[in-house]
């Protein structure tokens, strides 16, 4: 079963972005549920996978801890707009832990962090669209991307906007109907301010965290044997 959700994984990742272009191609009734449904069932894999890993206490710990921290901060720089170090935190997780405890960071991040913004329909595509931020920053690290502090900080403002592109694109398929190329461009264009805000964030807070956080993670996984 474990190896079986190991290949699903990517699958799921997959299917949401092709989800949502077939729902803006054929402008399906009731886009916007059957987009829930689908970006819940591509984080399901991560779950239970992580699950059958039979974790100990001491490997969720740093996953729940750095969640915490990233739901504190993303709370803390509320009043700025789309200024959050949710992304640096999980970026972080996932360059020290792996892409599945960075993907799980990132979505229990906001999901948690959702419980004082509010829940709604935004809430699964948010945990995916963190998700894969940590997920691409775990796998673009395993595979020996990341030799230079300066390469992390470059995917970080890309992954911005990845997590940008991924709220716009459920946007428009969830509330710009009926769905045309100039009302996709104008919601896309009406993000970009956001995004580069969330851009820059993640860039200073990866600055000020990566290194110190880094070594103080990576002492505290040896020390204790922790799983990736």
């Amino acid at each position: 079963m474990y190896k079986v959700l190991k290949w699903i994984e990517p699958v799921s990742l997959i299917t949401v972005p092709v989800v949502l272009l077939l729902c803006a191609l054929f402008e399906a009734e009731n886009a916007a549920l059957l987009s829930i449904v689908v970006a819940i069932c591509a984080l399901l894999p991560f779950f239970l996978r992580y699950e059958l890993k039979k974790p100990r206490p001491r490997d969720m710990m740093p996953i729940a801890v750095l969640a915490a921290v990233a739901v504190v901060g993303r709370i803390v720089f509320a009043p700025f707009p789309n200024f959050t170090p949710v992304s640096a935190v999980v970026i972080v997780t996932a360059v020290c832990f792996g892409r599945q405890s960075g993907f799980l960071t990132g979505a229990l991040a906001a999901l948690a962090s959702n419980l004082f913004f509010g829940q709604g329909a935004w809430t699964p595509w948010q945990m995916y669209a963190w998700g894969m931020v940590g997920f691409f920053a775990g796998l673009l690290n395993e595979k020996g991307f990341f030799k230079k502090d300066s390469l992390i900080y470059i995917y970080g403002a890309v992954s911005a906007f990845l997590f940008g592109f991924i709220m716009d694109s459920w946007y428009v398929v969830g509330f710009v109907s009926p769905i045309t190329w100039q009302g996709a461009l104008a919601a896309y264009l009406a993000g970009i301010p956001f995004n580069l805000s969330h851009c820059v964030s993640t860039v200073v807070f990866l600055v000020l965290i990566l290194v110190p956080w880094g070594k103080k993670l990576r002492r505290i996984k040896i020390k204790f044997g922790l799983q990736k």
